[in-house]
């Protein structure tokens, strides 16, 4: 999983992120406000950890910005410690608030305690369900209310990344380092015609899911 830190602290973010980066998440830095936004919408974090006082455009205005396009969790990190500020981080969307001075393995438990609140519990067994279907990533199977669909590979890791990150879109080039790899010798177009194709193979208009295009940027899994 990816985090996002946004704090001018750049001590502590080197902190947070040896932590991070130990515990298995890959972790990206941006120092102010304006570059926190711009950074979240290139790089699609799972989750983000948030300073108040930041230069350019404070914390609460940015958690403002990024509740205006995502539900991706977000953990208040600040030295504002006052009952008034945590109740007005908490009302702007954060999931969390931890003031600093902190504790880095608290900042690690609070981290997957949220995930594990806004994600479910990870699951051993690489498998997602939604109603009238299910793509197991271990036994590299998908049904369709009950029946098994013949499905390719590439297709089936396609179906279960976009399925396993519900409501958010990928770009074509993510998707495509995602499933074929950074060094894959190919285009975009790859990602389109496995699309096609694993529609034509599960979608119908009655199911409460689909694999919807967002013009000019990719695709989502959208619920």
């Amino acid at each position: 999983m990816k985090i996002l830190v946004i704090d001018d602290d750049v001590k502590i973010c080197e902190v947070i992120k040896l932590y991070l980066e130990k515990e298995g998440f890959e972790v990206v830095v941006a120092h102010n406000g304006m570059d926190g936004i711009s950074v979240f919408k290139n790089e699609m974090p799972d989750l983000v950890i948030l300073d108040i006082m930041l230069p350019k455009k404070d914390g609460y205005d940015v958690c403002r910005e990024l509740r205006k396009i995502s539900n991706i969790p977000i953990i208040m990190l600040t030295a504002k410690g006052e009952t008034f500020d945590k109740v007005l981080g908490l009302e702007l969307g954060a999931d969390d608030y931890i003031v600093k001075p902190f504790d880095p393995k608290e900042l690690i438990a609070r981290i997957k305690a949220v995930l594990r609140r806004t994600q479910g519990e990870v699951n051993d067994e690489k498998v997602v369900v939604y109603p009238n279907l299910t793509v197991n990533l271990t036994t590299y199977e998908v049904k369709l209310e009950d029946k098994v669909i013949d499905m390719p590979p590439k297709e089936i890791e396609l179906l279960y990344f976009l399925a396993s990150h519900p409501n958010k879109v990928f770009t074509r080039e993510q998707l495509l380092d995602h499933i074929w790899g950074y060094n894959f010798v190919g285009d975009t177009r790859t990602v389109d015609v496995h699309i096609k194709r694993i529609r034509e193979k599960i979608e119908k208009d009655k199911y409460p899911w689909k694999i919807k295009t967002v013009w000019g940027v990719g695709y989502k899994f959208e619920i």
